[in-house]
C-alpha cells in the first residue's frame, strides 16, 4: 500500500543528504571534538560549519549558539536557566496558553519555585495580541516566552512587533521564542527582531532525532543546568553530538538555499487539502486561513467522529496524521491549545492534524482527501446519539 506520510510536525524523514553525511562521520570522522589529535581537529570542523550555516541563516554571530539535544531542551535551559540567573530582578513570567507542553511544563515548575506566571489568552484564531503583552509586563518581569508557530493549528505570532513593545516597556526583560515549528518555515532574525532566546529542533527539519539549538543573544544571562568538562564554554557539558550537528546545519542549508519555493509549494499543498475537503460536510478548519499562518499545518474538525478512531481508519488507507501535539503525550487528552481558541466542547475530541514537508506530493493530497471523503461518512453512522 501506498503510504502518505503526513505527521510532519511530529517528525520528519531525514533528508537523503543527511543520512549520507552522518554515515561518513559515524565511520570515518568520529574523533570526539575535544581531542586535540587530527581526529578531533575533523570533528571540531564539523561543528563550526554547522554554527556558521545556522548563524548566516538567522543573521546572528556563531558565539550565540549552544547545541542542545532537542527543542525541548533548549526551552527548558532558556526558560529555567533565565529566570534563575535574573531572579534577582524579579520573579515574574509571561507565556500563552497554547504553548507546547516544553514550555508550559517548565512554567509550572518555576511556579513551585516560588515564581509567578501569567497565561494570556489567544483569539480564535490562535493569536496572542502584542497590546496584552505589553500590558502584562511589569518591572519585576523577567522573562516572556512565545512560540513562534503553533504547532496544533498554525497560528504564526506577530513576534517582531512583541519582541518591539517587551522592550519599550522593561528592557531588561528578556523575550524567549519557541521556534521549532518556525525554522525552516519561515524567515527568523532573532537579533532584529529583540529575541533573547530562541529554540529549534533539528527532526523537524529533515535532520535526525536527538539534536537541537538554543540561540542566546549578547550579554544575556543564563544559568547552565548540565555540569561536567565545560564543553561549550562550560553552559552545557558533556561531548557534542558531532553527526548530529552536522546533520542540523547541512538540513538548514538546504532549506533555505531555495526557500521561497519551497515554501510556496507547501502553502499550495495546504490550499488543495482544504479545498478538497471542503465538500464534506461539517468539516471545519481551525486557526489562520490563507496564507496567514503556518504554510504546513492543517487543523481539522470533523464532528461526529472521535479523532483517535479516524487517525486508524486513515492509517489503514496509508494515510499518517496526528491528533494533536505529539511531544505532549501518546495518550488521548484534550488539546489546551483548541480549548484556547474556543473550540466547542463536542470537536476537541474530533480534530486531526495534518502536516506537510517537502517532500509531499499532490498525490500525497489527494490519497489523504480521497481517504476522508470515504471514511467519515461511514463512521459518522455508528456514532452514537
Amino acid at each position: 500500500m501506498r503510504e502518505a506520510y503526513l505527521d510532519n510536525s511530529a517528525t520528519t524523514r531525514c533528508f537523503p543528504e543527511v543520512v549520507e553525511l552522518m554515515n561518513k562521520i559515524y565511520l570515518e570522522d568520529y574523533g570526539n571534538p575535544s581531542s586535540m589529535h587530527h581526529k578531533g581537529v575533523e570533528a571540531e570542523r564539523y561543528i563550526t560549519e554547522a554554527k556558521r550555516t545556522l548563524a548566516q541563516i538567522l543573521k546572528v554571530s556563531e558565539r550565540n549558539l549552544l547545541f542542545t539535544s532537542c527543542g525541548t531542551e533548549s526551552d527548558n535551559i532558556a526558560i529555567i536557566g533565565g529566570a534563575l540567573a535574573n531572579c534577582r530582578k524579579g520573579r515574574h513570567l509571561i507565556t500563552t496558553e497554547i504553548e507546547h507542553p516544553a514550555v508550559l511544563e517548565a512554567m509550572k515548575y518555576l511556579e513551585s519555585r516560588e515564581f509567578e506566571v501569567t497565561y494570556l489568552p489567544v483569539d480564535g484564531s490562535g493569536i496572542v495580541s502584542p497590546q496584552s503583552v505589553e500590558e502584562a509586563v511589569r518591572e519585576d518581569t523577567i522573562l516572556v516566552s512565545i512560540m513562534h508557530t503553533n504547532n496544533e493549528i498554525g497560528s504564526v505570532q506577530p513576534i517582531e512587533e512583541i519582541g518591539k513593545r517587551i522592550k519599550k516597556k522593561n528592557p531588561s526583560t528578556l523575550f524567549h521564542v519557541d521556534a521549532v515549528q518556525g525554522f525552516g518555515k519561515a524567515r527568523i532574525y532573532p537579533k532584529k527582531w529583540n529575541v533573547d532566546l530562541m529554540a529549534v529542533s533539528g527532526h523537524k527539519i529533515h535532520a535526525p532525532k536527538g539534536i537541537g539549538f538554543l540561540y542566546i543573544g549578547d550579554k544575556v544571562k543564563v544559568k547552565n543546568l548540565i555540569f561536567g568538562g565545560g564543553q561549550q564554554n562550560g553552559m552545557r557539558s558533556g561531548t557534542e553530538n558531532v553527526a548530529g550537528i552536522a546533520a542540523m546545519g547541512l538540513a538548514a542549508k538546504l532549506l533555505y538555499q531555495d526557500f521561497d519555493t519551497e515554501t510556496g509549494k507547501l502553502y499550495d499543498l495546504r490550499e488543495l487539502f482544504i479545498k478538497e475537503v471542503g465538500d464534506i460536510p461539517d468539516v471545519q478548519i481551525n486557526g489562520p486561513q490563507g496564507r496567514e499562518g503556518a504554510p504546513h499545518i492543517v487543523s481539522l474538525t470533523v464532528p461526529g467522529v472521535r479523532a483517535e478512531v479516524l487517525l486508524h481508519a486513515l492509517e489503514d488507507h496509508g494515510v499518517y496524521v496526528s491528533s494533536g501535539s505529539a511531544c505532549a503525550t501518546n495518550k488521548p487528552h484534550l488539546s489546551g491549545t483548541l480549548q484556547a481558541i474556543k473550540l466547542p466542547r463536542p470537536y476537541l475530541d474530533s480534530t486531526i492534524r495534518i502536516s506537510l514537508s517537502g517532500m509531499n506530493t499532490e498525490e500525497d493530497i489527494l490519497q489523504a482527501s480521497s481517504a476522508l471523503h470515504e471514511i467519515v461518512p461511514f463512521l459518522r453512522k455508528y456514532t452514537r446519539h
